[in-house]
């Protein structure tokens, strides 16, 4: 019986290193200076959030073991194109222009782009309402180009950034009259003591779907179609047996994911 127990325990411990083996690997990019809720870093170093929560969710779904690789914000692209990592889950809004360089898979989430700015100043979220402002944005985002693009000839300035908590202390600062990012991410800042202090919500942009695209989706290199299926079925595993929400109603009391019929 001792020998029978010894050899399960072995062919047990065998098993398993072989599913573990099987395990597909793979890297995930992020940028460390993402924000809450979607990233946060605790004392120790380790991240979680609602993006966090989700990207382990799908890999879960998969048996992917994934390992969250953080980079730069504006190296994320060359490093999934260099294969340093092999795909990005950062809030990275599928778009025809990131088409050219990458592929997506389906969207997981999507989410209104907002403008805020101080209280003392009353406009709105169009040419006009910004006419002689100076907007602040961040470098290398749907947000930047979507400014230029609406914004660059009645503001007086598009003013980039590294990262949006240095446009948020800006603009808390007065060096600028306003910033535009998503909404859950300028929501949070005007919940903080330095948001509430300062600003206010302005409003929406107007739709723009060439360049803000139908929502968030997670980038893989061009021609990756495994990888790509994988996510997708993982996105689709956990709308569909409610861990998704599960894990959403601890973030937000509303749904994140936007208009079912939206995907990639």
């Amino acid at each position: 019986m001792k020998k029978f127990l010894a050899a399960f325990a072995t062919a047990a411990v065998m098993a398993a290193s072989i599913g573990m083996a099987q395990a597909e690997q793979v890297k995930v990019g992020f940028s460390p200076e993402a924000y809450p809720p979607f990233w946060s870093q605790d004392a120790s170093g380790k991240w979680g959030g609602w993006e966090v929560e989700i990207i382990q969710a799908i890999c879960d779904s998969q048996q992917m073991e994934c390992e969250l690789t953080p980079i730069p914000w504006d190296g994320l692209i060359p490093a999934l194109q260099t294969k340093k990592i092999d795909a990005i889950m950062n809030s990275m809004s599928i778009t025809d222009e990131r088409k050219q360089s990458i592929d997506f898979s389906d969207k997981y989430y999507n989410t209104p782009t907002a403008v805020i700015g101080a209280k003392d100043q009353k406009f709105d979220a169009t040419p006009e309402g910004l006419k002689g402002k100076i907007l602040g944005v961040q470098v290398s985002t749907i947000h930047a180009t979507y400014a230029k693009k609406h914004f660059g000839e009645s503001a007086a300035e598009i003013k980039e950034y590294q990262t949006q908590d240095e446009a948020n202390q800006d603009l808390a600062a007065g060096r600028i009259d306003a910033t535009q990012a998503d909404s859950i991410a300028l929501d949070a800042f005007l919940k903080s003591d330095a948001g509430q202090a300062c600003c206010d919500l302005k409003g929406m942009v107007a739709p723009d779907l060439e360049v803000l695209g139908p929502g968030v989706g997670a980038g893989v290199r061009k021609g990756d179609t495994a990888l790509a299926d994988k996510i997708n079925a993982g996105i689709k595993a956990i709308r569909d047996n409610g861990k998704y929400e599960e894990i959403t109603k601890k973030y937000f009391d509303f749904d994140i994911y936007g208009e079912a019929g939206q995907v990639n």
